[in-house]
């Protein structure tokens, strides 16, 4: 399978050197301007369908745009010639991830740090857990799978047959977890994130690229177009982040204790899966731009869902939303640093 993610790349080696650290500032300054100029999150806060944030939604979708410019969509046929990572990725992600997140969240919230939470928010935290454990990642994958210059054709069917399985196995799987038989799984959720994140820039990459080649050629389009898109994913994931955290920052002030206790076993699983999955596809002799996709599908999570079934079931200021909103801080520095792993351990896949 053949993308142009090479002459790209080029481009962003300076974004992508000290990304922790643009990260990290994001971050600060997303909190810094949800204090300090509220009027700006609480006015594009507002602008949002089915919990839904459109702005944040224009972001993802300028992410994941190049990706989807460098797929030779012919080459999705060939997936089925490879189905060892689509294999790892689906097992991980529906046998395995939402029971080990129960599990690990179980252990912590209640017994290990059982001093420290009452009851009712033991049972509401191991809720939003799980609610992130059932959502596998739809639309940052595409951006770690860049940055560890993934197949975008094979990571664009990994991520369409997950959504496809999430669609009917999500309220199955936290019905059977939690015990809470009447829940609402939040259907135009779901629906608008698959439109949004995947239909919408597949449909404008293959248009955009089609059109292209055919005028000017593949060379001109590989090495002349494509490097114009470097910066533009990594632009669209720090002004994501800022946009992201300036919603969230009175959340996480007001709760400094109780984060660092929740981080701990999303960091744990997260870690976990990662291994699990990278691992697997090292003993099978998964390519590399395979491999590590499929470990980062799995280690990431769906939080627009997550956090939009939590609000739904338990309220907006509830325990599980504050663990869905904890998700969100924890995994883009520690996906970071899972892509770093990834890139640096290379050497050991297929190519």
């Amino acid at each position: 399978m053949t993308t142009e993610h090479d002459g790209a790349n080029n481009d962003i080696s300076f974004f992508a050197r000290y990304l922790t650290v643009w990260v990290a500032l994001c971050i600060v300054a997303g909190v810094a301007i949800g204090q300090l100029i509220p009027a700006v999150p609480n006015i594009l806060g507002k602008i949002s369908y089915a919990e839904v944030n459109l702005p944040i939604a224009v972001l993802i979708w300028v992410m994941i745009f190049p990706m989807m410019l460098q797929i030779d969509f012919k080459s999705i046929l060939g997936v089925r010639k490879e189905p060892k990572g689509l294999t790892i990725t689906l097992v991980v992600n529906w046998l395995i991830k939402p029971f080990s997140m129960f599990a690990i969240a179980w252990f912590f919230f209640s017994v290990v740090f059982e001093p420290f939470i009452t009851p009712e928010l033991q049972t509401q935290y191991l809720a939003g857990a799980v609610l992130l454990g059932a959502a596998p990642c739809t639309a940052m994958v595409f951006v770690w799978s860049y940055l560890t210059k993934g197949d975008a054709a094979y990571t664009l069917v990994q991520v369409a047959i997950n959504d496809l399985i999430m669609l009917f196995a999500f309220a199955p799987i936290v019905i059977l977890l939690l015990g809470i038989g009447d829940i609402i799984v939040p259907w135009q959720t779901v629906m608008l994130s698959v439109v949004l994140y995947i239909v919408i820039p597949l449909l404008a990459g293959f248009l955009v690229r089609n059109t292209l080649i055919k005028r000017r050629g593949l060379h001109w389009f590989t090495h002349d177009f494509l490097p114009l898109f470097g910066p533009v994913t990594m632009i669209g994931l720090l002004a994501t982040l800022v946009l992201l955290f300036s919603f969230q920052g009175e959340v996480i002030l007001d709760n400094p204790l109780h984060i660092g206790l929740i981080a701990i076993p999303l960091v744990i699983q997260t870690v976990f899966i990662f291994v699990l999955a990278y691992g697997w596809a090292k003993l099978w002799k998964v390519r590399h731009c395979i491999a590590a996709p499929a470990a980062l599908i799995g280690s990431s999570n769906f939080f627009e869902l997550a956090v939009a079934a939590a609000i739904v079931l338990f309220g907006l200021h509830s325990g599980a939303a504050l663990v869905t909103v904890v998700g969100v801080l924890v995994e883009v520095p520690l996906m970071l640093a899972l892509v770093r792993i990834a890139n640096g351990t290379r050497q050991y896949f297929p190519q």
